[in-house]
């Protein structure tokens, strides 16, 4: 493993996780190898780079290779530090950033989750949830980063706006299968802004698959889901 050289990205291309890492490594400007993983027939190196959890992302930096997505963004931060900072150089303000990536991460992906594989009172009880978790980070976010334009980072996206908005995508596919409307414009117009900012920039639309695409799979998902609990 330790003659392995360069960057290389074990991914799997529907994966928004796998997307924060991909727009970090663009944004720093680093050039790297994407390994497209069937999660279904994982590979021998996947499971020998992440033998604990066995999934993506994992990025593999000159042989050595760090899993999860946020901290692998912090890992790109610091090793490539001549490259724009994602990261907030106030100390205060990088434990801000981290804790609103994992306040969405544990509250709003995890009901995104139960939207997406349910439907009835469990469903609609993680809609709630949804939109009072989104009140919480918007009204929090605002607090900390109101001065920030357009993005959380500033004029550029850094890590806060990576890993939310390369999962925030996820939020149209649910809205398009399920017929539930998850942010409006009216009552989030912080976050509204914020992601037309994000999803308009060309790296992010060079990045992120089509929606159509997604809804597919999603909905594939969803449905082998559905049938699994009513079996």
């Amino acid at each position: 493993m330790g003659k392995e050289k360069g960057v290389k990205l074990h991914g799997m291309w529907a994966s928004s996780f796998c997307m924060r890492v991909e727009l970090a490594l663009k944004l720093k400007g680093i050039p790297y190898e994407y390994v497209e993983e069937d999660l279904s027939n994982k590979s021998h190196l996947l499971l020998r780079y992440n033998p604990i959890h066995k999934k993506v992302p994992v990025l593999v930096h000159d042989g050595r290779p760090i899993s999860e997505s946020l901290l692998i963004l912090e890992y790109i931060d610091d090793t490539w530090k001549d490259s724009p900072s994602l990261m907030p150089l106030d100390p205060y303000m990088r434990a801000r950033v981290r804790f609103w990536a994992n306040f969405y991460d544990q509250k709003l992906v995890e009901n995104c989750r139960v939207i997406w594989k349910c439907k009835g009172e469990e469903q609609t009880q993680a809609i709630k949830d949804f939109i009072q978790n989104l009140r919480v980070l918007e009204e929090g976010i605002q607090k900390d980063f109101s001065g920030e334009k357009p993005f959380f980072n500033g004029k550029c996206p850094g890590y806060l706006d990576v890993a939310l908005g390369a999962v925030w995508c996820w939020n149209s596919v649910l809205e398009e299968i399920t017929g539930v409307k998850l942010i409006d414009s009216e009552k989030n117009p912080f976050m509204s802004a914020w992601i037309d900012a994000f999803c308009n920039l060309g790296i992010v639309k060079d990045t992120l698959p089509s929606l159509d695409e997604l809804v597919v799979l999603a909905t594939d998902l969803r449905n082998l889901a559905l049938e699994s609990s009513v079996a």
